[in-house]
């Protein structure tokens, strides 16, 4: 099939303000709880809808009082915590337009986007993020009038400067904006060249908020719980928040991705948001475990009973025997799972990446199925996705409601909908390039088959071409590999080389168990294990396994295994764990040497 479309059940209002809900759970649910706040002691604080309407009304007010106008930029640079989504909805109630800065970013993508967006106020999270920001030559941000910072009180300082101004006022500028009115600018991850800035509009995150509710209603709905992890900064949870909150979802924020276990546990959410990262470490965390404590054998075949369970599922269902061995299997493999993720935990929603039919099968088989979806910055989080009514696992699901998928003739993913943006911030020729008869180009490679669920195959730009002609996507395989519980990260790389090749790092977390159980001691340098013939055989046995999903021609030939792992701290990666290949290339050069020579 080479399209799809799924009509829409809804309008978007003409004076759609993505503030709206604010006032409108205040004044029909005051007591609602919406959000939980970390207390500090280990317990949560709840903010109720009138709480949180007070708290954006008073800050709206601090914002129009520093001279913020109609469609001005606020930024803001910080972790995800609860006062950046207050921020948020402020800027939105004072007639301004969000603009999203990573807390990771450095002096000079900051002041690429602060100087782009001719952003006029700047709000920070610490000391560490003002010092990135002091490192920016003032002279170079003729725009920016201000800067304040959440650990020193800008909340407060807001809704202080505000006081004297009537809440009407608020109201007065929330009237000026309409669904066309620009919401938020977030920058592209910029893996390659500089960022460019998606101008997404009211009507867009409207439109996202709606059809996310629509399509995981089920979950998204009044009273349950969340636990928001992901960067604010990134349009997936960004929209996610914004869906659970006009749904009333109660929704608590971490940045600590260190202890998300522990936090599954205490704040026992009912859904979860993540990256396919983020599912791999638990498989994988899970499996290191059993085979360290002696009961691999055991794990590995409650892993292919899931599996197998899942798969039935879409196949006419399980006969008794598979029945019987997944209910053994249930009490003693999935119900401990189920617990690692806070016990209540009945569905959760995976995007960022491919996330792989087996880990998707294995985790629907444990009973917490993930709903896999597809976007891009320029689409506001997903335009298909996987839902309760119509799922199969593999595929990215089909589009939301209103939207419409097609498959151009080189085999590009072509998009159109009201979740697509406009435009790229000042870069007309950029936007003109973006589309083709009303078409957005993805610059992804897809297949829709004949009941419109899409599969995304490779990406345009990531092809590699060797030596000999062949055309090489090495999403697949890097996915594969990275699915083994030694493996942390993975670059396919032969653009223009006689044979495939493979960079790979080791998962820190799982080298410790891996010493143990080969009888080495516990201070083992990482040198000396990437040299080590059984860590290299387990190694060479997952790229074999990754091998016999591709033909011959595509196969990795050859890998390097690196002494040192991939992060985002260390620029290897971006925000939501995906490679900066051009990174890599530039800094591990000499290593991609000498897989060829």
């Amino acid at each position: 099939m080479r399209e799809f479309e799924v009509p829409a059940s809804y309008t978007i209002p003409e004076d759609a303000n993505n503030s709206d809900n604010v006032f409108r759970h205040a004044e029909q649910s005051p007591g609602a709880v919406l959000f939980n706040i970390q207390d500090g002691n280990g317990g949560f604080t709840d903010v109720t809808a009138a709480d949180f309407a007070k708290t954006v009304t008073g800050v709206a007010k601090g914002i129009i009082a520093s001279g913020i106008e109609l469609g001005d930029r606020v930024a803001i640079m910080a972790p995800t915590r609860y006062e950046w989504v207050v921020l948020d909805f402020a800027t939105w109630a004072a007639g301004g337009c969000t603009v999203a800065i990573y807390d990771s970013s450095a002096a000079e993508q900051a002041k690429w986007i602060l100087q782009d967006s001719a952003t006029k106020l700047l709000v920070v999270d610490s000391d560490k993020h003002r010092a990135v920001i002091d490192e920016i030559d003032a002279g170079a941000l003729t725009d920016l009038k201000e800067t304040l910072q959440i650990g020193k009180g800008a909340i407060d300082e807001l809704i202080t400067r505000g006081a004297d101004l009537d809440d009407e006022a608020v109201h007065t500028r929330r009237a000026q904006v309409n669904a066309a009115s620009p919401a938020t600018l977030i920058y592209t991850s910029g893996t390659t060249g500089r960022p460019k800035g998606v101008m997404l509009s009211h009507s867009n995150l409207w439109a996202e908020s709606k059809s996310d509710r629509i399509a995981l209603g089920k979950y998204v709905t009044a009273g349950k719980k969340t636990l928001m992890f992901l960067p604010l900064a990134h349009v997936f949870a960004r929209a996610v928040t914004l869906a659970a909150f006009d749904a009333k979802v109660i929704v608590a924020f971490t940045s600590d991705w260190s202890t998300l276990v522990e936090q599954f546990g205490s704040y026992r959410p009912h859904f979860i948001l993540a990256v396919p990262r983020v599912f791999e470490k638990v498989f994988n965390g899970a499996k290191q475990k059993a085979h360290d404590g002696g009961k691999g054998k055991i794990f590995d075949a409650a892993a292919e009973t899931a599996i197998a369970w899942s798969e039935a599922i879409d196949n006419g269902g399980a006969g008794l025997g598979l029945k019987l061995k997944h209910a053994v299997f249930d009490k003693l493999v999935y119900s401990k799972l189920r617990v690692a993720l806070g016990g209540q935990c009945e569905a959760a929603v995976s995007g960022g990446g491919p996330l792989g039919a087996r880990l998707g099968h294995f985790f629907r088989g444990v009973g917490v199925t993930i709903y896999e979806g597809y976007g891009l910055t320029e689409t506001t989080a997903a335009v298909t996705v996987n839902t309760p009514g119509n799922i199969r696992v593999g595929t990215v699901g089909r589009p939301i409601e209103g939207h419409a998928i097609k498959i151009a003739e080189d085999g590009e993913l072509l998009l159109r909908g009201s979740v697509v943006f406009d435009s790229y911030w000042g870069n007309v020729t950029a936007t003109e390039e973006a589309f083709a008869d009303g078409w957005f180009k993805t610059g992804d490679l897809g297949a829709i088959d004949a009941d419109g669920y899409l599969t995304i195959t490779g990406r345009k730009k990531e092809i590699i071409v060797t030596a000999g002609g062949k055309n090489v996507s090495p999403g697949l395989m890097e996915d594969s590999l990275r699915s083994h519980p030694l493996i942390s990260q993975v670059m396919v790389v032969g653009d223009g080389q006689p044979f495939i090749g493979a960079l790979i790092t080791l998962d820190p977390e799982a080298l410790p168990g891996w010493k143990e159980r080969h009888s080495l001691p516990a201070d083992t340098p990482i040198e000396k294990l990437i040299e080590n013939p059984e860590l290299v055989a387990e190694v060479d046995a997952a790229v074999a396994e990754t091998n016999k999903k591709v033909s011959h021609a595509e196969g990795i030939k050859k890998i390097r295994i690196l002494s040192v792992d991939w992060t985002q701290e260390t620029g290897e990666l971006t925000p939501k764990m995906s490679l900066k290949r051009a990174v890599v290339m530039k800094q591990y050069a000499s290593e991609v040497e000498k897989i060829y020579s």
